[in-house]
């Protein structure tokens, strides 16, 4: 899936780690870097060793992952509460989805969790990572 990292002083910096042969995942990137305006979010995919070694030094086990996960400030966030810090991230009209962070946890995540474990069946997968165009790859690590 998605894994998200913010870090830095005052200025955030926002690295996602998403699953680089998930259709889903790489549409939600896209939509991501639409509506990223100042450029602030980065991205790679969880199968370059940049992700893994992420994770590994926070202590996250990247072996068992089908989760967004988002790193700020070193706190860690996964599934739906990592979805929502993105979308409240991006700001504007997709910040007010963040609201739903008010539902109980355990059924926001079983919804993700549904939609999760049926990714690749629902929206397919790709043979191999997602490769930047030329005007996007300054995004990727």
């Amino acid at each position: 899936m998605i894994y998200f990292v913010i870090s830095m002083k005052s200025e955030k910096k926002i690295i996602v780690l998403f699953d680089g042969v998930c259709n889903l995942c790489n549409g939600f990137v896209n939509f991501i870097i639409k509506r990223d305006k100042q450029a602030r979010i980065k991205f790679a995919p969880l199968q370059a060793n940049i992700a893994k070694d992420i994770l590994t030094e926070r202590q996250f086990n990247h072996q068992e992952l089908n989760s967004v996960v988002v790193l700020i400030d070193d706190k860690i966030y996964t599934k739906s509460s990592a979805a929502l810090m993105i979308l409240k991230e991006l700001g504007g009209v997709w910040a007010i989805f963040y609201v739903l962070i008010y539902l109980p946890k355990f059924i926001r995540d079983f919804v993700y969790s549904l939609i999760a474990k049926n990714r690749y069946r629902i929206f397919g997968k790709k043979e191999t990572c997602m490769i930047p165009t030329p005007e996007i790859a300054s995004r990727f690590l």
